[in-house]
């Protein structure tokens, strides 16, 4: 079986469009031989077999367990959408004597086994390599049939979903109560919000749920790493095995007692099985010992949504010409955007440095007693002509120019970052827009929380929990909305105080290190005192620690903003 036969390394922009990233031989004969295993009657289906690596690998399996050509070919069934495609798969069968039900069809049209309509019969096995079309493409009559495949199945999915999803649920109609179903998906299946009722339905659909994780990406052209997925029975698990391999040629040397028995969680993402076992348990166990959610010191709230910051929020020079009044017709905010915010506070000084540089350091929030000022009246009437009470947030305000503004927070929380996010003191005591979050301290927190978290949450825990709680977007952005930036572990108070003894000493040197963008020297610091000396982690868990951050970062990173298709088919 050539590399030309099965198409691997053929990566051509239209194949690209349909999410067509033919998978490696490796990973197509270890699946098949984990869903025929043992059952050599076993009827097969690829739903969307593409040029037929899937197809030839059952063939190879089946044959192994002493079927003839013969009636080989009467177990094994391919789907697929690309007429060019299926041509390769028939002439890949043939070439070793095999043949199939070769069907040109959209999966998502055909009906499961026991419908109104005859159809595919039911199924032992389902394998195969979805593609990977993001929802932005992934769209119009396509959408619609894949998302009502799905609820057939009894899942809903977002519109945010991409097509694997929708067809991985869809290929459960197809098997039998105790058939096996072994596919290879792309990793956002663990990492992802709109992947929650894929996640959800697997537990609740099979008996049995295994998962491959690879260490190095295994399609050539794709910015996104893959987990293999294998599931058998019905009536549900609240556990799953777990492999971790470097990549597929591992997969040969896989033995029966490499896995690890992983519980499931009560729901969310699964992003912590990007680690390996150790990373896992040391992260664990250091949570245990030292850290709280940032949810125990108050919880994360957004910024004020004006409906159009653009007009709401305004610079000094725009304030002075329209003669509009601090307190009655404007207040002080923190510009929008995170920018500006470079240490470890927003201070006064901070604010008076911006507006007297001209960024947007008030919002038009007039006093609601009614009263209007000339400025205010002129600074109106610019606005109906701007159109902006039409805008959906303004319109359904009963005063369209007087947003909801939030009262200053403690802190700031930067919830979108390339790198990490950041707690930051208020102690210029202003409000702010939607384009962070705030973070209002709890009576019971200790009284030196707004100075000290700032600085003692940029340790290495902290860092790979954003990872891990976070969720990666276009352009490797990790996004945090306040349920997720409340899971955020934290310094626990027991360990905050001494830390933060030491440490604010040195607040106002680091904080310059920060500043100047040697941030790593700061978490060097801050685990040096934080991880070492008040929590005794021995150096080799610290290292680990900021190893499993580092390569969670890694891999949000080099996904890229502009590739509409980051896997496979």
């Amino acid at each position: 079986m050539t590399k030309a036969a099965i198409g691997v390394f053929d990566l051509s922009q239209e194949r690209k469009a349909r999410g067509a990233f033919f998978t490696p031989p490796a990973i197509a004969e270890f699946l098949a031989r984990q869903a025929i295993s043992g059952r050599p009657n076993a009827k097969v289906l690829d739903p969307t077999c593409g040029d037929g690596a899937f197809l030839i690998a059952a063939a190879q399996v089946l044959r192994a367990l002493g079927r003839s050509n013969n009636r080989i070919s009467e177990q094994i069934f391919g789907v697929d959408i690309h007429s060019p495609s299926l041509d390769d798969a028939s002439t890949l069968l043939n070439s070793e004597d095999f043949d199939a039900t070769l069907l040109e069809r959209n999966f998502f049209e055909l009906e499961p086994p026991g419908g109104l309509l005859e159809g595919l019969p039911e199924f032992d096995a389902v394998i195969g390599n979805p593609p990977f079309v993001r929802y932005q493409q992934h769209s119009g009559s396509a959408r619609t049939a894949s998302a009502s495949a799905a609820l057939r199945q009894g899942v809903r999915l977002s519109g945010l979903a991409s097509s694997w999803a929708a067809l991985l649920v869809h290929a459960g109609g197809f098997l039998k109560p105790d058939g096996r179903l072994a596919m290879v998906l792309p990793a956002e299946l663990l990492t992802v919000g709109y992947a929650e009722p894929v996640r959800l339905w697997l537990r609740s659909r099979f008996a049995s749920v295994k998962l491959v994780l690879f260490e190095r990406l295994q399609f050539d052209g794709a910015l996104e790493n893959v987990v293999l997925v294998m599931a058998q029975g019905s009536g549900g698990c609240d556990a799953f095995s777990l492999y971790y391999v470097n990549d597929a040629e591992d997969l040969k040397r896989i033995q029966p007692f490499d896995e690890f028995a992983v519980t499931f969680s009560s729901g969310g993402k699964w992003t912590d099985l990007l680690l390996s076992m150790p990373e896992r348990q040391a992260f664990k166990s250091i949570m245990e010992i030292g850290f709280s959610a940032l949810g125990t010191y108050g919880a994360p709230e957004l910024g004020t949504v004006t409906g159009a910051n653009q007009y709401f929020t305004l610079n000094e020079s725009t304030r002075s010409r329209y003669r509009l009044e601090e307190s009655r017709d404007v207040i002080p905010i923190s510009p929008p955007g995170t920018r500006h915010l470079h240490g470890v506070s927003f201070t006064q000084a901070d604010w008076r440095r911006l507006r007297d540089d001209g960024e947007a350091v008030w919002m038009l929030c007039p006093e609601p007693d009614g009263t209007l000022t000339s400025g205010l009246r002129r600074y109106l009437k610019v606005g109906e002509e701007l159109g902006v009470p039409e805008a959906y947030k303004c319109r359904v305000r009963s005063t369209w120019y007087r947003p909801p503004a939030v009262s200053p927070p403690d802190l700031f929380f930067t919830y979108m970052s390339h790198r990490y996010p950041r707690l930051i003191a208020n102690k210029a005591k202003v409000t702010f827009v939607n384009s962070m979050h705030g973070l209002r301290l709890v009576d019971g927190a200790p009284r030196i929380s707004r100075d000290a978290l700032p600085l003692l949450s940029l340790n290495s825990v902290t860092m790979l929990g954003a990872e891990l709680y976070g969720r990666s977007y276009g352009g490797g952005i990790l996004k945090m909305e306040p349920r997720e930036a409340a899971s955020l572990p934290v310094p626990s108070p027991e360990a905050l105080e001494p830390a933060w003894e030491v440490l604010r000493k040195e607040r106002t040197a680091l904080n310059r290190q920060l500043c100047k963008g040697e941030w790593s020297k700061v978490v060097d610091r801050v685990d040096d005192v934080l991880l070492n000396d008040v929590l005794a982690l021995v150096p080799h868990e610290i290292k680990m620690m900021r190893a499993a951050g580092q390569k969670l970062r890694a891999r949000r990173l080099a996904r890229s903003p502009s590739s509409p298709v980051v896997n496979q088919s």
